[in-house]
């Protein structure tokens, strides 16, 4: 093959994908900053305060007493003001407006982040062909989560509203977990693009994405929990009013209402889906330490247990405290964690495959 100069060596082809695979990290821990964020401006009910749609000149907060008042005049025409915070003032009215605005602006610094990196990397030449398509994929996922937080928010100015639907909170939080998700498998696949997973049983694969699923459906059913407030019953633990089932948990009809709009039944699917990935967690953890040689696949996977042990407990404390802000914003911080260690376990147990041929570099 002649020599061409234009070509980049190997070792550059490495470097550039640890610097993409670097900046993709920090974009991660930026999306699981906006998460925890996001539980604690949904938890101390921060999130109608900002009743305007503004993505740039919104990026500065009110500069007058006079822009104050216009604000606060805003919100006290939704629901939210009438039926819960009547009269806490200009001053409470701030207190809740300072978290929501930092939440936007966390957003905002989040596309930042992604986009100039982005745009450097791709005008010098430094990302890899295959990797473009999704680079601007996740780019326009981005995007949409910006569009799909602000339908969720207009949801709560409707008429008899105190909180948004729970239908779009769910959807603003699997998007949410769907781009941190993608982010970071796409940093795990620059940092270790091998498929050299250790000689293991094909049965803990399996119980690991068996396990992953479960996990997601968890967290999932616990953003149903979040939107119609279902924490605040049934606080007791391992029974719901003395019964394993809770009584009443069929009561709406059509049936599957009942997962998304009854208290009792979307509690408990929370508490089942939960205590079944966690035992199937602990197991894949328990077999992976077995089976396994001491490397990444088996640190994930003992990472993978510890973290859901963890989440367990916090998710029980959460419920038996009647939601403390702070608790339940802790709660969903760690639920980002725990999706963290199973995906870090997938990769680490991907299937090998044949050798795909390799871009033309020089020596």
């Amino acid at each position: 093959m002649p020599f061409d100069p234009h070509l980049p060596t190997r070792s550059q082809l490495r470097a550039d994908q640890r610097a993409i695979g670097w900046w993709l990290l920090v974009v991660a821990a930026m999306i699981w900053a906006m998460v925890a964020l996001g539980g604690a401006t949904r938890l101390t009910g921060s999130g109608l305060s900002i009743m305007e749609w503004a993505p740039l000149s919104g990026t500065l907060p009110p500069l007058s007493q006079a822009e104050w008042q216009r604000l606060y005049d805003l919100y006290r025409t939704i629901p939210q003001y009438e039926l819960v915070n009547q009269g806490f003032g200009l001053e409470g009215f701030k207190q809740i407006f300072w978290l929501e605005w930092a939440h936007r602006l966390w957003g905002r610094l989040i596309g930042l982040a992604f986009v100039l990196p982005l745009a450097w990397f791709w005008l010098r030449g430094r990302i890899p062909q295959g990797l473009k398509p999704r680079l601007v994929l996740l780019l326009l996922l981005g995007g949409a989560q910006g569009a799909v937080g602000w339908f969720m928010v207009t949801s709560g100015f409707e008429a008899d509203r105190t909180a948004v639907s729970p239908y779009r909170l769910v959807t603003h939080l699997g998007l949410a977990l769907l781009l941190y998700g993608l982010v970071l498998w796409t940093a795990l696949n620059l940092f270790r693009p091998e498929r050299n997973a250790p000689e293991h049983p094909a049965g803990l694969r399996r119980l690991v994405h068996g396990t992953a699923g479960l996990l997601v459906l968890a967290m999932l059913a616990g953003g149903f929990v979040a939107g119609i407030h279902a924490g605040l019953a049934y606080n007791t633990f391992p029974l719901m009013e003395g019964r394993w089932v809770p009584e009443g948990y069929a009561e709406l009809s059509p049936f599957l209402l009942n997962w998304t709009a009854n208290i009792a039944a979307v509690q408990f699917n929370h508490r089942l889906l939960a205590t079944l990935a966690g035992a199937a967690a602990l197991a894949a953890a328990f077999w992976g330490i077995r089976v396994l040689p001491v490397g990444f696949a088996r640190g994930s996977l003992l990472a993978l247990g510890l973290v859901v042990a963890l989440q367990y407990a916090l998710g029980v404390a959460t419920l038996l405290l009647v939601v403390p802000a702070w608790l339940g914003t802790l709660h969903q911080t760690v639920a980002v964690g725990v999706l963290t260690a199973a995906l870090a376990a997938l990769h680490a147990l991907r299937r090998p495959r044949h050798a795909a041929p390799v871009s033309r570099t020089r020596a």
